[in-house]
């Protein structure tokens, strides 16, 4: 008899298909937050970033910062796992992300945006998110790049930006992952499975 596939993994087995991703991952991203005030968004935003391995945020405007005590209890830590800087002017951050050599495309309902799944998001990708009550600023959105938007059926208009965060970037990295061919499983990519039988 085999065992159950659909059991729960192990730590060492989640360990090990962490490993597999990230092996297969070679896209930088980072990310702006314009003015996200929520503590639990914030801590929110952050622990997303660790789990997609964002390596860098700026936070712009009056974004509350990661070492609030509330957004701590979101963050679980994950804060200690990803570079940030303190807020500044968003253009200023929008500057400081080009000159590390990212494309900054923001996201937010324009006349000129994109559909999530067609913007380009291949490649070294800043996104960037705005405020919870209005979003990005036009000084933001006339600094950017690109700007894009997550399509939505339902009847409610926007999301919480912490999920529309986690949206976006899991996007990216689908983009990538999809590219490069890569899927994984516990054992590893299908690679690594044949070269080992």
């Amino acid at each position: 008899m085999t065992a159950n596939p659909r059991r729960q993994l192990r730590p060492t087995d989640v360990k090990r298909l962490n490993r597999t991703w990230r092996r297969n991952t070679e896209g930088r991203l980072a990310l702006i937050v314009e003015s996200v005030t929520g503590p639990f968004n914030i801590g929110s935003i952050f622990r997303t970033a660790a789990a997609f391995g964002v390596e860098r945020i700026w936070l712009a405007g009056n974004a509350t910062p990661p070492t609030n005590p509330k957004a701590q209890k979101t963050a679980l830590g994950t804060d200690r796992l990803v570079a940030w800087e303190e807020p500044v002017p968003v253009v200023e951050a929008v500057r400081a992300a080009r000159q590390d050599g990212f494309t900054v495309v923001a996201v937010e309902l324009t006349g000129d945006a994109v559909p999530l799944h067609e913007a380009k998001l291949g490649g070294d990708v800043c996104l960037v998110v705005g405020s919870e009550d209005h979003g990005c600023s036009p000084a933001l959105l006339e600094a950017v790049d690109a700007v894009c938007y997550i399509p939505q059926v339902g009847r409610v208009g926007s999301f919480n930006v912490a999920v529309a965060t986690a949206i976006v970037v899991a996007e990216a990295r689908r983009q990538e992952w999809s590219a490069l061919g890569t899927t994984a499983t516990a054992e590893g990519t299908a690679e690594e499975v044949a070269g080992r039988e």
